[in-house]
């Protein structure tokens, strides 16, 4: 299996793309990178993770993903509260990273699960 082939390194991967084509013509530079900087870390440390050897380490590298799902949210939460994001679009995104959240949980879980067998 290739990390590719992850329904969670797809998802986080195509939220991060809307995410940067919506905020495409922001001019607040700042916000625009720290907000598209979270996203991209969110697919970039799953497939970190998925690549490395031991269990320890890709728990390690999901759990990074996880706090980059978490500044995620919170920017969004912002950009719609300063007005650089409509109220639909964020809620779709703060559903949809919730959902990567709850993902990546259960993922690092299980891999905890697995290093404390093994």
């Amino acid at each position: 299996m290739r990390f590719e082939e992850l329904s969670i390194w797809r998802r986080s991967s195509a939220l991060c793309v809307e995410l940067y084509r919506y905020l495409r013509e922001l001019k607040d530079f700042g916000f625009r990178d720290q907000i598209t900087r979270s996203a991209l870390s969110v697919p970039s440390n799953i497939a970190e993770g998925f690549e490395r050897d031991s269990s320890k380490e890709r728990a390690r590298f999901w759990s990074y993903a996880k706090g980059s799902v978490g500044e995620l949210r919170t920017q969004i939460h912002i950009g719609q509260q300063i007005g650089y994001l409509e109220p639909e679009v964020a809620a779709k995104w703060l559903q949809e990273s919730e959902e990567l959240s709850r993902m990546l949980h259960a993922m690092i879980r299980g891999m905890r699960h697995d290093i404390t067998k093994g």
